[in-house]
């Protein structure tokens, strides 16, 4: 099934960028990371937002 995912990506994933966010909690204290696939004329506006 990984490789059925991983050509699905190759295929139409080329206008898409990966973005990670560190988010720190106010409740711990502790990081933790936020990922989401936005298209690349919105990589600007994702990092952006909070």
């Amino acid at each position: 099934m990984a490789k059925k995912v991983v050509a699905t990506l190759q295929k139409g994933g080329k206008n898409f960028a990966k973005v990670i966010k560190a988010v720190k909690s106010e409740k711990t204290g502790a990081y933790t990371f936020r990922e989401e696939m936005v298209p690349l004329d919105q990589v600007k506006e994702a990092l952006a937002k909070s």
